[in-house]
């Protein structure tokens, strides 16, 4: 592991939003840009990931950088379930989206194929959330191409795209993709059989260099030629990554909770735990993934973001929170007086309760009402899921959703015996992803303890639980 003493550029790939971040030697910021990402149909018809816009919006954002060419590292970061097919020339197929609707031939004969849950950690999820099930359309799609292409995950090809070595990495392969083996610490036996497995790119550790970037972009975007491409990582593990660097998570049995689009809890054990996986859920999102070490971490999620998003029904734009505290603390009191409720499921065939229909209990007209009931709700799903995975040790919040009072204030009432974190809500995964290079990377801020909302939400949760 080489520690790096320059700037350092983390680039972040989500499922939302891109975005860059530029670290001075100090790890202090330098800039950051960001760009929502698009929809788009591939010319054979599938929705795919903008793989071109966000090259392009890279190119222009590297280009509005003071100095480019001071930058000694890219770290690439992205979103789990996804990956490309590739060449020495570049794209074969165009990467599939998750959110794309397998047609349902092809799913029914993708299941009778998969494994057990217990061979792979990975669940049987909808659309295209288990990247075997993508793989096995694109295959059906164009045999021929399929089988002269690498497959490099989603963080891996953007390092590829930069510097122009193939890799794969563990804590993407471990992400509900149905192709890798936790326990075994190698491919599964459906990835060995489809023959997949040989076609992944060379397995590297996150922190490995590949190499520098290429000529392309050294010419494109004005990186030094010395500028050195790491290999990459999943975004939920680089929080996760975060976290261990605080003293108060360092070595003990924690859960982080990285919140965005998703929401997905991840307990890292700490030394001399033994776990019982076979405890796990499947049919309720429960799954394990896999840190950038290759330890088997249970997991749960459900898609937050999203569902706020829905329970907000904001005509013009999301509440600003930070804006808003007293107004929201206020708003939530009066939800739980009145039995106000956002019952799940609002994003369907995820989450703990994939197959209940989501509905309001009395929805109320205000906005600021209706994101204090959803702070509730996130917070009743939150709980839900840490009681699925054995999360009871030290939680840490991370992400946009640590800076929701009411999410942070529910949770931290829901769970009194615990030790209710949140960390910095916009940093966490490029320091996540910096301390691949920088092990010893002091965090830039304490965690701070969540603030309880102050008034019992004991009946209305019991209510809540009641509903479902």
């Amino acid at each position: 592991m080489t520690v790096l003493q320059g700037q350092i550029a983390v680039l972040d790939i989500g499922k939302t939003l891109a975005k860059i971040s530029v670290w001075a030697p100090d790890r202090t910021l330098v800039a950051s840009f960001s760009r929502p990402n698009v929809r788009r149909v591939s010319a054979r018809g599938y929705l795919c990931l903008d793989v071109e816009g966000i090259e392009t919006w890279l190119i222009d954002t590297l280009h509005k950088l003071p100095e480019p060419g001071a930058i000694e590292a890219i770290i690439p970061v992205g979103h789990g379930a996804s990956a490309c097919l590739v060449d020495e020339d570049g794209l074969t197929l165009e990467p599939l989206d998750y959110e794309a609707d397998m047609p349902a031939n092809l799913r029914a004969s993708y299941l009778g194929q998969r494994d057990a849950f217990a061979v792979t950690g990975s669940p049987a999820l909808p659309l295209g959330l288990n990247l075997g099930a993508q793989l096995h359309w694109l295959e059906s799609i164009a045999p021929e191409v399929f089988r002269k292409s690498r497959i490099i995950p989603w963080p891996q090809y953007w390092s590829w795209r930069l510097g122009g070595a193939m890799a794969s990495e563990v804590s993407s392969l471990g992400c509900h993709t149905d192709l890798w083996s936790p326990r075994d610490g190698k491919p599964s036996p459906l990835a060995t059989k489809r023959g997949w497995a040989n076609r992944l790119a060379p397995l590297r550790h996150a922190g490995a260099v590949l190499g520098t970037v290429s000529d392309e972009w050294q010419r494109r975007a004005g990186l030094d030629k010395t500028c050195r491409v790491l290999c990459g990582l999943h975004d939920s593990n680089a929080a996760l990554l975060a976290v261990r660097g605080h003293p108060e998570t360092r070595d003990s049995d924690c859960t982080v909770i990285s919140t965005g689009t998703w929401f997905v809890m991840m307990r890292r054990p700490g030394a001399g735990t033994v776990l019982d996986l076979s405890a796990l859920d499947e049919k309720r999102d429960c799954l394990i993934n896999v840190d950038v070490e290759g330890v088997a971490v249970p997991s749960v999620r459900f898609m937050g973001g999203r569902e706020t998003e829905i329970l907000e029904a904001a005509e013009n734009g999301q509440l600003d929170v930070q804006a808003h505290v007293g107004q929201l603390i206020a708003a939530a009191k009066k939800m739980v007086a009145a039995g106000i409720m956002a019952i799940p499921s609002f994003q369907q065939g995820v989450g703990p309760f994939p197959g209940h229909k989501g509905h309001w209990i009395g929805a109320p007209a205000d906005q600021i009402e209706r994101r204090a009931a959803a702070g509730l709700y996130l917070a009743l799903m939150a709980d839900t899921s840490l009681k699925m995975i054995g999360g009871n040790g030290p939680i840490v919040l991370e992400g946009r959703f640590a800076g929701d009072p009411v999410f942070t204030g529910a949770l931290a009432e829901l769970r009194p015996g615990q030790e209710v974190f949140l960390s910095d809500a916009k940093d966490s995964v490029p320091f996540g992803a910096m301390r691949l290079v920088d092990p010893n990377l002091p965090p830039h801020a304490p965690l701070i303890r969540a603030t309880p909302l102050g008034f019992s939400i004991e009946d209305y949760a019991a209510k809540w639980r009641a509903q479902i």
